[in-house]
């Protein structure tokens, strides 16, 4: 979706941990691979079970065939790092709760919740169950199932520097379309905007003195003003004590 923007880490991890309920474990390995993998939602809720799981092991290479890429125009094979490793483990083992035993290696990975797990969920359910995700997890912004290809496109690019590399995983044809989908690094984007702020808990923004000596001054000259001789006050506590008829 053109506009969503990706997801920094420590929003990763408050999004994991906001999946509940029967179809938790599906829920979470959808977002986790598709954070871990930079599919697109389609080539996502396209896979099947012999796709990520073989030889009674997930694979370590995860080939989006051309079946389900967009266009159908060529295959990929994006490595798989321990988090989606971990995903398809979970998700192969809910199979087994949910379904029995043996595996139906043709069944979608991501099954409905209707036909006894025989149809994939629909785009509209997994965008669902994503936006309730993200406002569990208090994010804000424009977010949706392509947060997580946006997530994953940033992420590669922050530890390989490379964009040509990260074009590749994505399956895009053109080198400019990675760069729309890499935008601003947020992490840095949000450290170098709190840096420049004149703002802090103690200090008073416009005269750089704190704001306790901003309210004193403040105070002081109302007294004079009134007719009180400050010196003569035995504290700051007297002087606050007396400001309260004094200013008011």
């Amino acid at each position: 979706m053109k506009g969503t923007r990706p997801l920094m880490n420590d929003e990763i991890r408050r999004v994991i941990s906001c999946f509940d309920g029967t179809f938790a474990i599906r829920n979470r390995s959808l977002f986790i691979l598709g954070i871990s993998t930079g599919g697109r939602i389609s080539e996502l809720l396209g896979l099947r079970l012999t796709d990520v799981y073989q030889n009674n092991a997930p694979v370590t290479d995860l080939l989006f065939d051309r079946s389900i890429v967009k266009g159908q125009e060529t295959s990929r094979a994006v490595p798989m790092n321990s988090d989606g490793i971990l995903a398809v483990q979970e998700i192969i083992q809910w199979h087994q709760e949910q379904y029995g035993n043996p595996l139906i290696v043709s069944r979608p990975l991501f099954p409905s919740r209707n036909g006894q797990g025989t149809q994939p969920m629909t785009r509209k359910s997994a965008h669902l169950i994503l936006k309730d995700a993200f406002k569990k997890a208090g994010l804000n912004g424009k977010l949706a199932t392509h947060s997580m290809r946006k997530s994953y496109a940033q992420r590669l690019y922050e530890q390989t520097n490379d964009i040509y590399t990260v074009r590749e995983m994505l399956g895009h044809n053109d080198v400019k379309t990675t760069q729309s989908y890499l935008g601003v690094n947020y992490t840095k984007l949000r450290k170098a905007t709190e840096a420049m702020s004149l703002m802090s808990e103690k200090t008073n923004v416009y005269t750089s003195t704190s704001v306790g000596e901003a309210a004193d001054e403040i105070l002081f000259g109302e007294l004079v003003r009134r007719g009180y001789d400050p010196g003569e006050m035995v504290n700051k506590k007297e002087i606050r004590n007396i400001s309260a008829s004094a200013v008011a």
